[in-house]
């Protein structure tokens, strides 16, 4: 685990073994200041030396002060050392998930990637903050403090032999109950994350169906669950304190039992006891905080292993035979005998023997019920998913031969979920090419009829649309779409059903745009609709992940059952809507 977390570290290093050293540094002339206070009550104090007193207390106001700056050296190194490692590795992981196919990023809910590059990173990085520290200072401390006691008195240093089995024995349980807990905790904060993130993005959809209390009652099973898990694992932490500091008192009080005797036979000096003191309280806050910072790396790892996860997942399509220099030659698209399942384990083919072949530049319409596969059918063009047998080609060569940045840069698709981002109109559509002039933007807005709205807009191309294009609607924001889409001047154009809300006639008019701006691009459309797709080259006729049929409108409709039937009740919905 450390092996693979440590190449994070790389440019704060040199801030790791300062760090080190400082507090090493520090936790010495802590156990040095005691042993000058003891010649000050030994030696100065029985013989009125007051040029000794002022000589040994200048020298702990200056080990003092060094100690101090060591610390705040210390300090500051840990938390640069942290918060570096903490910013490379939710970049690791950020940088990682972009690699990721759908088929990975499943795997994972969102809200857990989101916890995981958020709340574990930080845990992290307030481990080696903390470790910096407390990981020298407290074996340091114990070590030191313990060999200086057992040279001042090995009479008294036996009480040890009680206190110390006892206290390792409390961290071991602790540590053996604690750990199932904290993993237990970072899963229920997922859980509680994923609520949040379905009930905040679904907002409205929660308002218009009155469902508040229903979330709310969501939320809170959520929120119980991991109260309970919560109360559990700090209640070890909050019982572990009292319980040491019992021994460790317990322990001073022994120490003063069987050490003032000795004090009066004359067997040990006043000063030196009051030294041993010093450190026998050391050496057990030592094993306090060494129980502390065994608590802490146990939650520590709980998250390290789920970050590890994310860095480990192989991307299960990625550039490994690939030509980087190589682009499509034109935007034809070639299925041949394809299988796809979206479980490898799963008894059925969500795609069967797929046999498709596409011409470039001509106009492609796919028809289908819900549950078809239509979606999945195009989503194999750009690898999205990979498939299982069969080949998928475009320009004429294998998907798999081209980088993915030359893949999908030759296919833009707009989904049937529409995304906007938070920005502008403009920054929004140079998505489709950081480059383009506001005239190339206003083109591709015309094309998709959306320059008709875009126009009247306040500050036209400059309009903010908030988070997730709030303040337009559906088919505004389908349109906008489409206008990225178009200006990323792309060799095959996939309309996943990215027309259903707007009129037929607005409709027709991109379909138009198309013929007439985008001749050597590859259109295909999904759609619902057969009306947007009867003046297509092809229509090919998906049921239940096999090709049902394939030709023009009215080869199908002589041909097709399935596609007549559709037509024929889509014909007569119109006509009694009329």
């Amino acid at each position: 685990m450390i092996k693979k977390l440590w190449p994070y570290t790389r440019g704060h290093r040199h801030f790791i073994v300062l760090g080190v050293l400082c507090s090493g540094g520090e936790a010495v002339f802590e156990l040095l200041l005691p042993l000058v206070m003891a010649d000050i009550v030994d030696t100065g104090i029985p013989a009125g030396d007051t040029a000794f007193i002022l000589r040994k207390g200048l020298q702990m106001v200056l080990m003092a002060l060094v100690s101090m700056a060591l610390g705040i050296g210390s300090a500051f190194l840990s938390s640069r050392a942290g918060q570096g490692f903490g910013a490379q590795l939710r970049k690791a992981q950020y940088d990682h998930v972009q690699e990721y196919s759908f088929r990975n990023i499943e795997k994972f809910s969102t809200a857990s990637l989101v916890t995981r590059l958020t709340s574990d990173c930080n845990m992290l990085q307030m481990s080696l903050m903390m470790g910096m520290r407390l990981l020298v200072r407290a074996p340091v401390m114990l070590v030191s403090a313990l060999i200086l006691a057992v040279s001042i008195s090995l009479k008294l240093s036996r009480v040890f032999l009680v206190a110390m089995p006892l206290l390792l024995v409390m961290i071991a349980l602790v540590i053996r109950y604690i750990s199932p807990m904290f993993t237990a905790f970072q899963e229920r904060t997922d859980d509680l994350n994923l609520v949040v993130q379905e009930n905040l993005s679904a907002i409205r959809v929660v308002k218009s169906f009155v469902r508040e209390d229903y979330e709310g009652k969501k939320f809170k099973k959520r929120n119980d669950a991991l109260l309970e898990i919560s109360e559990k694992a700090f209640g070890f932490i909050v019982i572990n304190q009292p319980l040491m500091m019992l021994i460790t008192y317990g322990t001073i009080i022994a120490v003063m039992w069987y050490g003032a005797p000795l004090v009066q036979a004359g067997d040990l000096e006043v000063g030196l006891l009051s030294t041993f003191f010093t450190y026998i309280t050391q050496v057990l806050m030592s094993l306090m905080m060494v129980s502390m910072i065994m608590m802490m790396l146990t939650r520590a790892i709980a998250c390290a292993k789920r970050v590890i996860e994310v860095l480990d997942e192989v991307p299960d399509i990625a550039d490994t035979s690939a030509d980087a220099s190589l682009e499509a030659a034109d935007g034809s698209v070639d299925f041949d005998h394809v299988y796809f399942k979206y479980n490898d384990t799963a008894g059925k083919w969500n795609l069967h023997d797929i046999d498709l072949h596409i011409k470039s530049g001509a106009t492609v319409g796919i028809i289908g019920g819900t549950g078809s596969a239509k979606s999945t059918l195009v989503q194999l063009i750009p690898r999205l998913y990979e498939v299982q047998e069969g080949a998928v080609r475009v320009g004429g060569r294998p998907v798999q031969d081209y980088s993915l940045e030359h893949l999908r840069g030759a296919v833009s698709m707009v989904l049937q979920k529409n995304t906007l981002f938070s920005g502008s109109v403009r920054e929004n559509l140079l998505w489709g090419d950081e480059n383009a002039t506001d005239m190339e933007i206003e083109a591709a807005c015309e094309a998709a009829c959306a320059w008709e709205f875009v126009s009247r807009m306040p500050r036209g191309l400059d309009t903010d649309l908030g988070q997730g294009g709030v303040n337009v609607s559906g088919g505004q924001k389908q349109r906008l779409c489409i206008a990225r889409a178009i200006l990323k001047k792309p060799k095959v154009l996939i309309l996943d059903d990215s027309t259903s809300a707007v009129d037929t006639a607005t409709d027709a008019k991109i379909r138009a745009a198309f013929r007439e701006q985008l001749p050597d691009t590859t259109k295909i459309i999904i759609a619902q609709r057969i009306i947007s797709v009867m003046d297509a080259d092809l229509i090919v006729v998906l049921d239940d992940g096999h090709i049902s049929g394939m030709g023009t409108h009215e080869e199908l409709m002589e041909s097709n059952e399935i596609y007549r039937d559709v037509y024929q009740s889509q014909q007569e919905g119109a006509s009694l809507n009329g």
